[in-house]
């Protein structure tokens, strides 16, 4: 299930580089679609890689890369601006995955 769920995050960012390549009503919500679909495709494929090991970490990538860049989607498709500020949560959340894995794999 994680990792059915990592791989259509991946597609899911592919989608949004695209569009945000291709059809962003302005610069600025090019650049929010392109940063929404690099930082979830590139924890898309964390997930992937570290979920056999360390599965906590994972969910905690996954969860932080869909709020991240999910925030950042809405907005540059006009949900109102106010919703950015709920994308460093997602921020947040991707650090705290981040430390997490390191420790599992500090830990041996």
């Amino acid at each position: 299930m994680l990792g059915a769920l990592a791989a259509i995050s991946a597609a899911m960012a592919v989608a949004a580089g695209a569009f945000g390549a291709h059809g962003a009503a302005g610069p600025q919500e090019a650049e929010w679609l392109r940063t929404g679909g690099v930082y979830q495709l590139v924890h898309a494929v964390a997930v992937l890689a570290i979920m056999g090991v360390a599965r906590g970490p994972a969910i905690m990538l996954l969860v932080g890369g869909a709020i991240f860049a999910v925030t950042l989607y809405a907005t540059a498709l006009g949900a109102p601006k106010w919703l950015g500020a709920v994308t460093p949560i997602g921020g947040t959340l991707l650090i705290i995955g981040w430390f997490w894995a390191a420790w599992i794999y500090w830990r041996g």
